[in-house]
């Protein structure tokens, strides 16, 4: 337990890939908040999500649990699982006034708004997409509404939705109205804000659009030999179908998503200002971090789905509270998701709960461990059971395991999958699945993956009480 219990401001984008961060490592785009919380903290490098899509991600980080041990590992479910509580409810009973804004997608949106959970949230601001589509209940439509624009308008003209009524500045004006109520408040706080942002479409302000041009993007990590590749895998769920970076414009997408997160990060700022202004940022522990990535064109592919390639499962993870963490550290340390959680538990000095598959990395974050290392291994999941009320269902079930040298995916009820050595290949182009001098590693890494995970997480029901 940490014997100073801190504020936590915990931001998380929507389908942010790893290398979109200019202090990290990406000279393409903007992003001088995020550097400076890099600069005044710890980023890990290598922290993996634990589904490649929303909600099986969130509930996964909300409750500390791997998808499919917490039984929601799809989109579009109807309900939540009642056990275990969410990581914000464990924090509440311990004396946090928790605030929640934006984007939550434990459950579907379809066709209504998110029924509430007892989720341990007194601050209640929702958002599940910039737009109007629902009656009553999304607060961003009604904020928008209420300043006399059109969402649906202003969605399709051409300067798109202006910042001063973009979802990413509403998220901020909500923010700082529960930050401005807990002033005079003697519990500490925690608010988790989720923008809807650089989620498609692709479509930033006219403003922050015109910053970014596509002739001067890198482009997406592509290869002629991936269209075939990806052909392979054609009836394993996917968003989009395979195509050539031209066919994907896949640098003017690459632009607009850069715009996106330099919007992300002038809105950011104005958060961080308002704790430095206050005085707040001394007792305030900071999270940056997005529920996925995106593949942005990589490897012929637009979007997420069920593939594990490193923009899609590697994700931004930044902590920084100013002197309890360490300052300007890069940790190239294998974690997941469920660590961020873990480690959010432990700062709120919630006794860690006995099922938790999460470990506390502040170990790491004090200094008291080495930030070479952490897991030996990382999971990631994607379960879309076919579901007899449903028909969009596909079945696809795949895993991916990936340790310090070797990522393993495997789409389990194709018979297929790729292998890759990230040490020689790390943007996944060699695929050695099929490689004769390659089986006795992926025999190993098949049953390091059942042994490691399967076994280890799978739930055997209630508390024993009899050998009978």
């Amino acid at each position: 337990m940490t014997e100073q219990r801190p504020n936590i401001l915990w931001y998380c984008t929507d389908q942010q890939r790893f290398d979109t961060i200019a202090s990290l490592g990406n000279d393409y785009v903007h992003t001088p908040a995020i550097d400076g919380l890099v600069q005044s903290g710890t980023a890990f490098t290598h922290a993996y999500c634990q589904s490649p899509i929303c909600t099986p991600s969130r509930s996964s980080f909300m409750t500390g649990l791997y998808p499919t041990r917490v039984h929601n590992t799809r989109n579009g479910n109807e309900s939540f699982p009642g056990f275990p509580p969410l990581i914000t409810k464990l924090i509440q009973q311990v004396g946090y006034t928790c605030g929640m804004i934006g984007k939550f997608h434990l459950q579907s949106s379809g066709h209504r708004t998110e029924p509430r959970l007892d989720d341990g949230f007194s601050y209640w601001r929702f958002s599940h997409a910039p737009r109007d589509d629902w009656s009553e209940g999304h607060d961003y439509a009604d904020w928008v509404r209420d300043l006399g624009g059109d969402l649906d308008e202003l969605r399709e003209s051409e300067d798109r939705v202006p910042t001063s009524l973009h979802q990413t500045t509403w998220a901020t004006e909500m923010a700082l109205e529960f930050l401005n109520q807990q002033l005079d408040s003697s519990s500490p706080w925690l608010l988790n804000i989720n923008v809807y942002d650089p989620h498609p479409p692709f479509i930033p302000p006219r403003s922050y659009a015109e910053r970014f041009r596509a002739e001067d993007m890198p482009g997406p990590h592509f290869r002629s030999t991936d269209i075939a590749k990806q052909k392979k895998f054609a009836s394993v769920d996917f968003q989009d179908d395979v195509r050539s970076p031209a066919e994907h414009e896949a640098f003017q997408i690459q632009a607009l998503y850069y715009a996106m997160i330099a919007q992300i990060d002038d809105q950011f700022a104005r958060i961080l200002s308002w704790l430095d202004e206050t005085g707040q940022r001394a007792n305030t522990a900071i999270v940056f971090t997005s529920d996925h990535g995106e593949m942005l064109g990589d490897h012929g592919l637009m979007f997420k789905g069920c593939r594990f390639y490193e923009g899609l499962v590697r994700v931004p993870l930044i902590f920084s509270w100013p002197g309890h963490v360490a300052e300007n550290l890069r940790s190239d340390a294998l974690v997941e998701l469920l660590d961020m959680s873990a480690t959010m538990l432990e700062l709120a000095g919630v006794q860690m709960p006995d099922y938790f598959q999460g470990r506390s990395l502040l170990p790491i974050l004090r200094g008291d461990s080495s930030p070479d290392h952490w897991r030996d291994h990382v999971r990631c999941e994607y379960f879309d059971a076919l579901d007899k009320h449903f028909t969009g269902g596909t079945g696809t079930f795949a895993t991916m395991y990936r340790d310090a040298r070797y990522k393993l995916s495997i789409y389990h009820d194709h018979g297929q999958g790729e292998l890759y050595d990230l040490s020689e290949d790390p943007w996944e182009f060699e695929d050695l699945w099929e490689s004769p001098e390659h089986q006795q590693v992926k025999a190993e890494l098949i049953w390091r993956s059942f042994n490691d995970h399967v076994l280890k997480s799978t739930d055997v029901g209630s508390i024993r009480i009899a050998p009978m």
